[in-house]
């Protein structure tokens, strides 16, 4: 058992730790940008809620992260109330946002100052995974620090590996979101595509999903993209913060990122319609509306 720390309670950060106090069976101390999430995460699972990450961060020996972007990771982390000054010397920082590799380098490197651990750790799977505890983990970092945190990720984890050195993490969550927004906007036209030729979805999914043309978002995403429903899921909003993530690590790579620049311009349309906290299949809702 390890004394933890988790900073930021949303759809995906409540259940993760939650499966670290229930399957990790860890001592878990939570905070939340509003305090009432916190507390009834306290109330749910038996926990400690405090008022900053500051003092959640004091005595523990890992102190887990998942927040919205870069500026609200380095608010709770160097910030006023940050939680890096108050960690104890050997503790590590694991950072589960989808956030930059340049803000993991940066706080890697500051965390290395004051003798602490950093894993940049982004996860995969969306809330259903974070709930079921079934994430994909990527993780950056020394090898050290990535070796002492991997047991205690696994609590809420199916796989999990390290990548390479600090930003190896957030580089491997870019390729992922790249690969899904390719493979969304392949399902949405071919689905659409199918609807106006009068094929039955069902059937024709049942056949195609068994052979090369399958993947996680046809067996997933299929049927409520055939009922038009779309109020659930990974939101169109975040998917557009990540890309915005990935064309600029490519604007600074050189790699050509055609397929996924034009599939944020898409999303983009949908946020237009109002759709920015619809699921990321509603591409296909951009095409049927049309």
């Amino acid at each position: 058992m390890a004394k933890v720390a988790f900073l930021g309670l949303g759809v995906m950060g409540f259940p993760m730790a939650g499966h670290l106090k229930v399957k990790g069976g860890h001592e878990v101390t939570v905070y939340n940008r509003t305090f009432a999430k916190a507390e009834a995460w306290a109330k749910q699972f038996g926990g400690t809620a405090v008022r900053t990450p500051k003092e959640a961060a004091s005595g523990q020996d890992f102190v887990f992260c998942c927040v919205g972007n870069d500026e609200d990771l380095r608010q709770v982390t160097i910030g006023p109330d940050g939680a890096l000054a108050a960690m104890k010397k050997g503790a590590i920082f694991v950072d589960n946002t989808t956030a930059s590799a340049d803000v993991a380098r940066e706080l890697h490197g500051k965390a290395k100052a004051l003798g602490l651990g950093f894993v940049d750790a982004p996860v995969s799977g969306g809330q259903a995974g974070a709930e079921n505890g079934v994430l994909t983990v990527m993780c950056g970092g020394d090898e050290a620090d990535f070796a002492a945190a991997e047991p205690v990720i696994a609590a809420f984890a199916r796989a999990c590996r390290r990548l390479g050195p600090a930003g190896a993490g957030q580089l491997a969550k870019m390729v992922n979101q790249i690969c899904i927004a390719g493979v969304v906007q392949g399902l949405a036209e071919g689905l659409h595509f199918a609807r106006k030729s009068g094929l039955d979805i069902e059937q024709l999914v049942d056949v195609i999903s068994k052979g090369a043309a399958g993947s996680w978002q046809m067996e997933n995403r299929h049927k409520t993209m055939n009922i038009d429903k779309f109020d659930y899921g990974f939101a169109v909003d975040w998917m557009r913060k990540d890309l915005g993530i990935c064309l600029a690590e490519a604007r600074r790579n050189g790699a050509t990122l055609p397929v996924a620049a034009l599939v944020d311009q898409f999303y983009g349309e949908v946020q237009a319609m109002g759709g920015g906290r619809w699921d990321t299949s509603s591409l296909f809702a951009r095409l049927e509306r049309k």
